[in-house]
């Protein structure tokens, strides 16, 4: 009787710990994403640390596909699931498969839909996107003084943070000490670095003129700069803004090239939804939002987030 007391004792310690052995599906929107690939890395760096088994996928940004793999998660016994969306607007379907089948869920960078409605074994681990693009923006509108002509860089407009980091520069540039800059073109470059070089090199071949550059994402901005230093253009001449802070982007800014960007911290957002998912795997109660704050990077404090990402 005593040895199985103590064989019970050992079970409950083991399974209440941190080397609880969870089992983690984790499908990642495209794997490449320099922002997604810094955090899908820190996410299973952090997983196996804390002896978690973790298993990533490549969705492939295919919406069915990352549906496809919520469904095998499920059906293969995993604890727990990650998902960075593809489709910010269609995340219903996985939150209903999860929670029907009593699997806890972790939506990690991109803001689900059903935010509101997500159950108790559900949440969202990221960034408030009403500050990402409202910091950047403003910080543009004080370089530039409050005039200029501006373009924008979108994101995929199927993404909530590429609707809102847009919406955010509109609304900036509203304001009174800011209405002085005029937004001439506006257009997705799919967060892609060579497709925001094609669209920057179109532009300035068209005879576009403009002095300020926002990228909903620091690979937008990049290739931005890349076009318009290609084309001869001074970087003293333009004001290039992105969102992310990744490594590359703190190398522009060291640079002279790019002036502003948007530190959005890719080892909280990937360790927390770990975190997240042992949490609800323990029963334990989340809020339907975890919260990792956006800080404004420019040269001045550069240094301090240089490695970070």
């Amino acid at each position: 009787m005593r040895k199985m007391l103590l064989v019970f004792v050992l079970l409950a310690t083991t399974f209440a710990g941190s080397s609880y052995a969870l089992t983690i599906g984790f499908s990642v929107a495209r794997f490449d994403d320099n922002f997604l690939t810094v955090m899908r890395n820190d996410a299973v760096r952090h997983a196996e640390e804390m002896g978690y088994t973790i298993q990533v996928d490549d969705a492939k940004d295919d919406v069915t596909t990352q549906l496809s793999q919520v469904q095998n998660y499920i059906a293969s016994g995993v604890d727990a699931i990650i998902v960075t969306a593809i489709d910010t607007d269609t995340t219903q379907a996985m939150t209903k498969a999860a929670e029907s089948a009593g699997v806890p869920l972790v939506y990690v960078n991109r803001q689900p839909i059903d935010l509101d409605d997500l159950g108790a074994s559900t949440t969202f681990v990221g960034s408030n996107e009403k500050w990402s693009g409202t910091l950047a923006a403003f910080e543009m509108c004080v370089l530039a003084g409050g005039t200029g002509k501006a373009v924008m860089l979108m994101g995929q407009l199927s993404n909530e943070a590429a609707r809102s980091r847009s919406e955010d520069f509109r609304e900036v540039i509203r304001l009174s000490m800011c209405n002085g800059i005029e937004l001439i073109e506006e257009q997705t470059a799919n967060w892609s670095r060579l497709e925001a070089n094609d669209l920057m090199t179109n532009w300035i071949s068209a005879g576009l003129d403009f002095n300020i550059v926002f990228g909903n994402n620091d690979e937008m901005a990049i290739g931005a700069i890349q076009a318009l230093k290609s084309a001869g253009i001074s970087m003293d001449d333009v004001i290039v803004g992105g969102v992310d802070a990744t490594e590359d982007a703190l190398m522009s800014m060291q640079a002279g090239d790019l002036d502003v960007t948007v530190f959005q911290n890719a080892a909280a957002q990937g360790a927390g939804a770990v975190d997240a998912a042992a949490d609800l795997v323990a029963g334990k109660s989340l809020p339907n939002f975890v919260v990792i704050p956006f800080e404004l990077v420019t040269p001045r404090n550069l240094d301090q987030y240089l490695g970070q990402n």
